[in-house]
Parts: C-alpha cells; sequence; structure tokens
C-alpha cells in the first residue's frame, strides 16, 4: 500500500521513501523520517532511528519492526567484535612467534 504524499515521494508504512521527483542525486539517501525528516540510506537505519529518536510515534509494528532490527544489529556487532578479537590474537602470537624466531 503505497500513497503519495505532496512531494511526489511514496509513502510506505509511515516512511517516506524519496523518488526521482525529490530532485536528489542518484546515490542520495532513500528514506526519509517522517518526524525530523532526516534522510537514510537503508530502510533499517531509518527503523532504527525511529525507535531511538521518536519512540511515542511508533505504532504496533513499528515497535516490532524496531526490535527486529535491534536484535539483528546487536547479532552483527557482536559477530564484528569477535572477529575482531581474533585477528588480535592472531596478530600477537604472530609477532610473539616472529619475535622469538628472530630475536634468539
Amino acid at each position: 500500500m503505497s500513497d503519495r504524499d505532496t512531494a511526489g515521494a511514496a509513502v510506505e508504512g509511515g516512511y517516506r521513501t524519496a523518488d526521482a521527483s525529490d530532485g536528489g542525486a542518484t546515490d542520495s539517501p532513500g528514506y526519509r523520517c517522517e518526524d525530523c525528516g532526516r534522510s537514510f540510506y537503508t530502510e533499517d537505519l531509518l527503523v532504527l532511528h525511529r525507535g531511538v529518536r521518536h519512540p511515542d510515534a511508533l505504532d504496533a509494528s513499528g515497535r516490532e519492526a524496531y526490535r527486529e532490527v535491534y536484535a539483528a544489529e546487536e547479532r552483527e556487532i557482536r559477530s564484528f567484535r569477535l572477529r575482531a578479537l581474533a585477528v588480535l590474537v592472531v596478530l600477537y602470537f604472530g609477532f610473539l612467534f616472529l619475535y622469538v624466531i628472530y630475536a634468539s
């Protein structure tokens, strides 16, 4: 279900998506917050923004979408932290072994 607002952008689920009639470049953000007008490149970033900055404006489906996107973001951050830790451990022991081999 998509309506058109006065600026010519599609309105879907309380989010305004920018299209070619907005006059922006092709690489401009595609999602705009209806409450403050801030633009985002992905719908997930918009959902996170609305959940943090405008929680009172969310309906039940918006809150559920926020929880899902938040949980996915949490998993991605945890995965990144574990991979970064693994790289640091490998580098540490790699340099330790190099030191032991070449410094003796």
